[in-house]
């Protein structure tokens, strides 16, 4: 399918079809400047802007029409790298700039909940706490129980002394995804916030069940062990944290000098 829309002061539109060639001509138009666009089904329409003279023929270059799919492909793509370049510059902490190119993607492509988290993030950094809720509020609606948008949305309820508000988004969340340990550590931590420990223990307990290897719930654990003087439950999670945890890793110190006190 061939149309021809007036870009003149007068609209006016004209439609006709290609013949088997892909060929077509239209006679009578009245000079002036057209936009042409073809379209077939299974590909995704291209347009052209043309200039029609008075009493004189033109030709138009060839069109040259993509599968629909390969467009959507390339479209996706190109979302993709933009994407990968806000991570990167957000990391290099240039908020301002991830921040543009995030809204940018999201005016695309607005149902993609990373975005909105990562979105949060910047937001976050800078504190503007209200902007950080909304962003974490609309990832979770995209993606009910999303372990990270919850864990994020926590951290903003805690910073402004909301926290029960935090407690009970984390209990969700962990509730949500028994078998997620990231769900049962945050749990775990908010619950520690709390004051309410034995609670506390028994979601980093399914924490390390759900993974063995999480460094982050052993240090937990031993330290609310120590508070609870269960000593010898407390020196075997610490020094499996140790044995875990890279060296450089923020709790490292903590964890060795609460096995020094212990011990002594």
């Amino acid at each position: 399918s061939v149309r021809m829309d007036s870009l003149g002061e007068i609209a006016r539109k004209y439609e006709t079809k290609t013949n088997e060639k892909g060929e077509f001509t239209r006679v009578g138009l009245r000079p002036g400047p057209y936009r042409v666009t073809v379209s077939k089904e299974g590909f995704a329409p291209v347009a052209s802007d043309v200039q029609v003279p008075l009493g004189e023929a033109i030709r138009i270059e060839p069109f040259r029409l993509a599968p629909a799919a390969k467009e959507a492909e390339s479209a996706a793509a190109e979302l993709q790298r933009q994407f990968a370049e806000a991570v990167r510059l957000q990391n290099a902490g240039k908020l301002e700039e991830a921040e543009a190119i995030y809204k940018a993607v999201l005016e695309q492509a607005p149902d993609v909940p990373e975005v909105h988290v990562n979105l949060g993030f910047v937001y976050t950094a800078r504190k503007d706490w209200a902007s950080a809720e909304a962003s974490y509020l609309k990832a979770l609606e995209l993606r009910p129980g999303a372990v990270d948008a919850t864990a994020a949305l926590a951290t903003v309820y805690r910073e402004t002394g909301r926290l029960q508000e935090a407690v009970d988004l984390v209990e969700r969340a962990a509730k949500e995804n028994p078998g997620d340990a990231r769900a049962q550590l945050n749990k775990g931590t908010y619950l520690l916030a709390a004051n309410e420990t034995e609670r506390a223990i028994e979601a980093l307990e399914a924490a390390v069940a759900a993974d063995p290897a999480m460094a982050e719930a052993y240090f937990r654990l031993g330290a609310a062990m120590v508070g609870q003087n269960r000593i010898p439950e407390a020196t075997a999670n610490l020094e499996k944290y140790l044995s875990l945890a890279p060296p450089d890793a923020p709790n490292v110190a903590p964890a060795r000098q609460l096995l020094e006190a212990i011990r002594e």
